[in-house]
């Protein structure tokens, strides 16, 4: 079985819980990821698009065979602004992404006496993130088209990633903000020996255009 996701608003503080969108919540020695871009001739450092992070507590009834953590923190990075509807210095393109747009981070324990918020500005000292949503976590099906955690890929995705799992797979839900054309997804991916051993650093991004 996978496990679903749905987002949803709260007035709820969200700090050093489980979440969509907003600041992640990290413990001290750990930076927020960027990828480096050149633009005419010259680089700089973009920051990953925040997309989740999830409390391992909140999961671990849904996960029986434990392919996920059940105690700590996952936190997933992507540079995925065009399915949220923004512009990208980098275009996403069909099939496995390059290593550098997309990481996950795991924290082994939760505290919230020493973990902080990681606030992101604009050039104004604005804040660049936007509104965090409340994650429900419930059982589905491997296959089912929703925001999931593990269960199996589209044919395309298992014939491009033998081999591999998709951990988190997004899809069009406006609920969560996310704008993929119906059919569509985009994987977080792990060989299944990575996950197994979880060597997260080794996750990769997979788009897909439609499910066959």
């Amino acid at each position: 079985m996978a496990i679903r996701l749905s987002a949803h608003k709260t007035e709820t503080l969200l700090f050093c819980s489980s979440k969509f969108w907003g600041n992640p919540d990290l413990p001290p020695q750990v930076e927020y990821p960027t990828m480096t871009v050149t633009e005419d001739g010259e680089s700089y450092d973009y920051p990953l698009t925040f997309v989740c992070q999830i409390d391992c507590e909140d999961i671990a009834a849904l996960d029986p065979e434990g392919k996920l953590p059940h105690e700590g923190m996952l936190y997933f990075f992507a540079a995925i602004d065009e399915l949220l509807g923004y512009g990208s210095p980098e275009p996403l393109t069909l099939g496995t992404l390059p290593k550098k747009m997309v990481v996950v981070k795991y924290a082994k324990q939760i505290n919230m006496e020493t973990f902080n918020s990681c606030i992101l500005v604009d050039e104004d000292n604005q804040e660049i993130a936007g509104e965090s949503l409340a994650i429900d976590f419930s059982s589905c099906s491997d296959s089912e088209s929703c925001i999931r955690l593990l269960g199996s890929g589209s044919a395309t995705f298992d014939a491009d990633c033998p081999e591999s799992a998709a951990v988190l797979q997004l899809v069009n839900d406006a609920a969560a903000g996310i704008q993929l054309p119906d059919g569509a997804e985009f994987c977080f991916a792990l060989k299944d020996s990575d996950l197994k051993f979880g060597n997260w650093k080794r996750t990769f991004g997979h788009l897909v255009a439609e499910n066959e």
